[in-house]
This record gives C-alpha cells, sequence and structure tokens, in this order.
C-alpha cells in the first residue's frame, strides 16, 4: 500500500470517528427512557418505544464501529495493515476505502462464513 493510499484511509477513518461521534451523541438522547406520564398516546407511546429499541441496537452498533475505527487508526502504519488475516493477500482498496478497519478480504470472509 502506497503512501497517499494510507493517507488517504486515515482520512476516512478521521471522517468516520467523527460522523459516529456525532450520531452517538444523538442516538444516546433518542435512547433515554420515554416517562410514563408522557401524554402521547397509547399506540404513540409503544411506537415511541420500539423506535427506542432500534435507536438502542443503533446506539450500539455504532459504539462498537468506533471503538474499531479507533484501534485501526494505529495499525494503519503497520506494514500488515491491508493484508488479509487469514490469506496475506492484500484487501482490495475499495474494500479498505468502505469498511477500513476490516482484516480480511471478502473470499476468506466468505469461507468462514461457510457461503
Amino acid at each position: 500500500m502506497t503512501g497517499p493510499e494510507r493517507k488517504r484511509l486515515r482520512g476516512i477513518i478521521i471522517q468516520q470517528i467523527e460522523t459516529l461521534q456525532q450520531d452517538i451523541t444523538n442516538l444516546a438522547i433518542l435512547v433515554a427512557p420515554i416517562a410514563p406520564d408522557v401524554a402521547i398516546g397509547r399506540l404513540s407511546r409503544m411506537e415511541a418505544i420500539a423506535e427506542q429499541g432500534v435507536n438502542q441496537t443503533k446506539l450500539h452498533q455504532s459504539r462498537q464501529k468506533l471503538a474499531s475505527l479507533r484501534q485501526t487508526l494505529p495499525r494503519l502504519d503497520s506494514p500488515e495493515f491491508g493484508l488479509c488475516e487469514i490469506c496475506d493477500k492484500p484487501i482490495p482498496l475499495a474494500r479498505l476505502e468502505l469498511m477500513p478497519d476490516t482484516r480480511s478480504c471478502v473470499t476468506c470472509l466468505d469461507k468462514q462464513q461457510g457461503r
């Protein structure tokens, strides 16, 4: 992987981290408990509780992704970065641009998942 490619990936990772931090802040507000005395109607309250559950899942996933991206930044300068941890072949740059925290190529991932 070339220096400019690593620099581009670093920018992508930093941008994703910043976006996730903002998303986490917003989601934390949305998952706040819904007070029982809030008069929004029975059906609306049930919908709000269901939406809260969806937002809790999004919040959990966002926190996991943020942690993964933060762990990726120091690895970016490693000579092994961008190589599949299973087959040691280069992971295509397009895949790394979409998922910079990935550690395996699509072929090995498919094999692991039994596809």
